[in-house]
């Protein structure tokens, strides 16, 4: 009787991520979600995209509140870490330190259609509207899917943008993510959170990913790729668009200072940065809004020396969210080729074996 209780038990369990199946990243707890979603206000949406045999790719948002976000901006900051890739309104966010449009991911020869589906979205909800500033970026996704058939419309982020909610976010080979490679294994959208304690302001960090680039797997520093399977694939240049968001009251210079620190998060997981990966990090604040010119919330803005506990956490969640995106994602077969799912149940029997104490 004991025996069948337990196994109807663990078929009702689901795992998602590395914190599932009891692997420690950091010092800070996650949130309700363990997501971006558990920033109040911060919505998700996302559109996959497979069609015949070589079609795998998609479309994701982050928005960073539900009002219309042209007229009530949010501050915001971009960090390049490799300038390899295409991020448009990039120019003006560093400028103004300002985001007005929600934030979209795609594969990189789709970023000007998507950009043209956020100015069609704004300019619909603003008919006075004579300019706008598109936050679009991209990794490339071409060995899964056959990108030169430029299969993203702008009426797909439209979609995603409608299909936009809080709570739990798909991860895995979804969105953006469908066909992305990330350290050899099938990559794609991750997300993670952190809470603060209270002492040091009771903020929330949360980041989301998409995944596709090249190195070493190293999971909670633990050394994966000496380990599993080689993958010819692990050395392969990509890239990496990186979401933090926040309910600190930062300044879009301190938002940029949190967002240079969610690249040490992927460089924990085993990135190379190779020569060809464009790396960003796009870093907004949920706390007060921009308003005709006037900031609108909670404007008391974190000061320099209390920033540490808040770059701490973006590193952890960074880590994290890298790492569920791979946790999540499903073998798939593509344009080229296949490229398989993480060997997870290898590698936390290696992890049980070689390093307890990654675990709780």
């Amino acid at each position: 009787m004991r025996r069948l209780v337990f196994l109807l038990t663990f078929s009702l369990l689901v795992f998602s991520g590395v914190r599932d199946y009891g692997i420690k990243i950091g010092i800070y707890p996650a949130g309700k979600f363990n997501a971006i979603t558990d920033i109040n206000g911060v919505l998700v949406g996302q559109k996959t995209i497979i069609k015949g045999k070589t079609i795998r790719t998609g479309v994701t948002v982050i928005l960073p509140h539900t009002k219309n976000i042209f007229r009530e901006k949010v501050p915001g900051a971009i960090y390049v870490f490799n300038g390899f890739g295409k991020l448009t309104g990039i120019s003006q966010v560093k400028e103004l330190g300002e985001i007005e449009t929600p934030i979209v991911l795609t594969n990189t020869l789709s970023v000007w259609d998507a950009a043209k589906g956020l100015i069609i979205y704004t300019l619909k909800q603003n008919p006075d509207a004579r300019s706008t500033n598109p936050v679009v970026g991209e990794t490339n996704d071409g060995y899964l899917n056959d990108i030169r058939a430029l299969e993203v419309r702008p009426k797909d982020v439209i979609e995603a943008i409608s299909k936009a909610k809080s709570g739990r976010v798909k991860e895995g080979a979804v969105g953006a993510g469908t066909g992305t490679i990330a350290l050899g294994w099938k990559g794609g959208i991750g997300t993670a959170s952190r809470l603060l304690p209270e002492k040091y302001g009771g903020y929330k960090i949360g980041v989301l990913v998409q995944t596709n680039f090249g190195g070493r797997l190293t999971v909670a520093g633990f050394p994966a790729w000496k380990y599993l399977k080689k993958r010819p694939l692990s050395a392969r240049k990509g890239s990496c668009m990186m979401v933090v968001a926040t309910d600190a009251p930062l300044s879009s210079r301190n938002l940029y200072r949190l967002a240079k620190r969610a690249v040490s998060g992927m460089i924990r997981t085993g990135a190379s940065s190779s020569n060809g990966s464009g790396d960003y990090v796009i870093a907004f604040s949920t706390a007060y809004r921009i308003i005709d010119g006037k900031k609108v919330g909670n404007t008391d803005e974190v000061s320099n020396r209390k920033m540490t506990p808040l770059f701490i956490a973006a590193a952890e969640a960074a880590e994290e969210a890298i790492l569920n995106s791979l946790f999540e994602a499903k073998t798939v077969k593509g344009a080229m080729g296949t490229v398989e799912a993480l060997q997870i149940k290898k590698l936390i029997a290696l992890m049980k074996k070689y390093d307890p104490a990654a675990f709780r």
